[in-house]
């Protein structure tokens, strides 16, 4: 017997965050995932194995976007504003599925195992983030950057699900001013270098 046609993921995914849309996401079933893309569950265990996986591609997905939108040219930006293009483009990839995110991100308190699962994956995210920055991950000072950074990230994603402004105003306004306690902080702690611009004179 020849085995099941493999779904797309992309589909599934999207069929996972229409679902999420449209009602909580601690009520969204594997089931009603298989049901709303036109599968079979053997078919949809084929491509994810459980609900934390869909948010895993989500992840995969966002992560993609980003990386794919990195413009070598802005090599020569300051770091901070290397940074706030990157997590924009983050925003950015996440903006056609606002309501499925706003109901993921509700829902994440019911579910601990699954928000553990999902602050390892962050981390990774935002490891990749900075990479795309040209700021370093590894080490000590890469995985306080890491952290510090995810902080960021949870916090601009508050203020983007109450923006329904055109511009996305306030959540870049956010994101601006949340950048820059960092990197006040980051610089006195000796986590991140002046810029030339920024650093003190020889006297």
């Amino acid at each position: 017997m020849a085995a099941p046609r493999r779904p797309n993921p992309d589909r599934l995914l999207n069929a996972a965050l229409a679902l999420a849309a449209r009602e909580p996401w601690r009520e969204v079933t594997l089931n009603a995932i298989a049901e709303e893309a036109k599968v079979t569950l053997a078919q949809l265990r084929a491509v994810f194995s459980s609900r934390q996986a869909v948010l895993a591609a989500l992840a995969d997905r966002v992560d993609d976007a980003m990386l794919a939108g990195t413009d070598a040219a802005a090599a020569n930006e300051p770091p901070r504003e290397r940074l706030f293009d990157v997590m924009m483009r983050r925003v950015d990839a996440l903006a056609d599925h606002k309501e499925a995110v706003r109901s993921i991100l509700r829902d994440s308190p019911a579910d601990p195992m699954g928000a553990l699962c999902a602050a390892a994956r962050l981390l990774r995210s935002m490891a990749w983030s900075l990479e795309a920055a040209g700021i370093g991950s590894a080490g000590l000072r890469g995985r306080l950057r890491t952290k510090g950074l995810a902080v960021i990230y949870l916090s601009t994603l508050r203020v983007w699900m109450r923006d329904d402004s055109s511009d996305l105003g306030p959540t870049m306004a956010h994101l601006d001013r949340a950048l820059h306690r960092a990197e006040r902080m980051a610089l006195g702690l000796g986590l991140v270098r002046p810029s030339p611009a920024e650093a003190p004179e020889a006297g």
